[in-house]
């Protein structure tokens, strides 16, 4: 006898609201096909459900994204960076509290010892006809951050080592939910052949029919829930061996809505307009952004982050402001309207020459238009560089590019191989943005604050 299993699946949907309602329309319809014919079916996530971006997230701080998961049946999920270094410890201990789920990561602990209730390392679940699938998690290993918010991450194979081998005493089929990345789950699957489904997630893959690497199908589904993952299996009972694997991704993003999720949703929303709404402070006249040219709010916001983090300078893009501020009643809302990245303060130290080419990259035509996605950032594009602590004179080349003429920090010019300590969004210590930042060899995070709350303290300290 053969018996069919359809495991269903997210990843990285980022709190992006708008399709939820079609992800939900789909997966109940699939599912309840699934249930009619009698076929077991199962529902998981890959982390980075929550993105505190949207102010349902950031209102709720991401339960109302586990109250949504409850409502469509999901059967276990594992934890992203977004869920894990974006709450605060206290936040994340109790996010998912009321989860009807299970939590599935083998790889974070909490540095006190006390780990929530709801943490697990593996888990199983059990089909119609008695097969058993064995499901652990996996988040990718952000110490910087996780070890300032009171978490450790464990090495990846290190915990691959420790569980693996226990599930295969234990279950028929092995699945792993990797919040790790495609590199990464190609190697796992080189390493480990027990592992018969990775589904992945983190850099925002798309694996339309799967791909198969040593004994393992790896698949994943992008980003934003554009697309939802279906993973089947075919189990042989008189062989008593997995026998088919197939993985495909269904495009939703033109399929129609629950109705009783957009009802949710409406839900949401008005308590998260009500959470925010509370008063920031009342402005006499308008603050205007502008991400081209230097402007007073912006200016504040990078002296506030000079201050804060006692740096010798500052500086911030000034496309961290996605909108003005209107003349009248400033809400957090409102703050979080123009500042919605889930970017952090950070401190690296860089000496004097280094620093004097970050700022000369910051300031070319193609830094400042870059359309970044990622590392946090969910603006538009980058803008231009505002600079708190330093004087920077520039001029312009007669093809119009602006050139770094002198540098001063408190009167004085930068010295070459002088260590100076730069606050700025974390944003430019991944990635190639800026080469210096990023290979700084100290790099100071400050956490669970973000950029916007610097800007709440701009607003009520310099606004008044």
């Amino acid at each position: 006898m053969e018996e069919n299993i359809s495991i269903f699946y997210t990843n990285d949907f980022h709190s992006n609201f708008s399709n939820w309602s079609r992800v939900a329309g789909y997966l109940k319809d699939s599912m309840a096909g699934k249930r009619y014919k009698k076929e077991s079916c199962f529902l998981l996530d890959v982390g980075d459900h929550v993105d505190r971006v949207h102010p349902i997230s950031e209102a709720s701080l991401g339960q109302a994204n586990v109250k949504l998961m409850n409502e469509l049946g999901f059967d276990a999920v594992t934890i992203g960076n977004n869920e894990g270094i974006t709450l605060s410890h206290e936040d994340l201990f109790h996010l998912y509290d009321e989860a009807e789920f299970e939590v599935v990561c083998s790889n974070i602990h909490s540095t006190d010892g006390i780990n929530p209730d709801w943490l697990k390392r593996i888990t199983a679940f059990e089909t119609e006809a008695g097969v058993r699938i064995g499901v652990i998690g996996l988040t990718a290993p952000f110490n910087d951050f996780y070890e300032l918010l009171g978490w450790h991450i464990s090495p990846q194979f290190e915990a691959l080592d420790k569980y693996i081998s226990e599930l295969e005493e234990s279950v028929d089929i092995i699945v792993l939910l990797s919040h790790l990345g495609i590199s990464e789950d190609q190697e796992i699957a080189r390493r480990f052949p027990a592992i018969d489904i990775i589904i992945g997630g983190h850099t925002h893959h798309l694996l339309r029919t799967g791909e198969e690497v040593n004994n393992s199908l790896i698949t994943a589904a992008g980003k934003h829930c554009a697309f939802v993952g279906e993973v089947t299996l075919t189990w042989d009972h008189n062989a008593n061996k997995l026998v088919r694997k197939e993985a495909f991704t269904t495009d939703i993003t033109t399929m129609a809505k629950d109705m009783h999720t957009e009802q949710m949703l409406f839900e949401l929303q008005k308590q998260a307009e009500q959470i925010l709404g509370e008063k920031v402070i009342h402005l006499e006249e308008g603050l205007a952004v502008n991400w081209f040219k230097e402007t007073p709010i912006m200016y504040e916001l990078t002296n506030t982050l000079k201050t804060w983090t006692q740096a010798d300078c500052a500086m911030l893009n000034s496309g961290l402001l996605l909108d003005q501020l209107t003349a009248g009643d400033i809400t957090y809302s409102d703050v979080h309207r123009i500042c919605p990245h889930p970017i952090n303060p950070c401190v690296v130290e860089l000496k004097g020459d280094e620093l004097i080419e970050v700022i000369r990259a910051s300031l070319t035509k193609d830094f400042m238009e870059l359309k970044l996605k990622g590392f946090g950032f969910r603006g538009e594009l980058l803008g231009r560089m505002v600079f708190a602590g330093l004087e920077v004179d520039t001029g312009k080349h007669l093809n119009g590019e602006e050139y770094v003429k002198n540098v001063l920090l408190e009167g004085f010019p930068l010295e070459s191989n002088k260590i100076y300590t730069v606050a700025t969004a974390d944003t430019f210590t991944f990635g190639r943005l800026l080469p210096e930042v990023a290979k700084s060899e100290r790099k100071d995070f400050f956490l669970p604050e973000f950029l916007r709350d610097l800007l709440v303290k701009t607003l009520q300290t310099k606004f008044k």
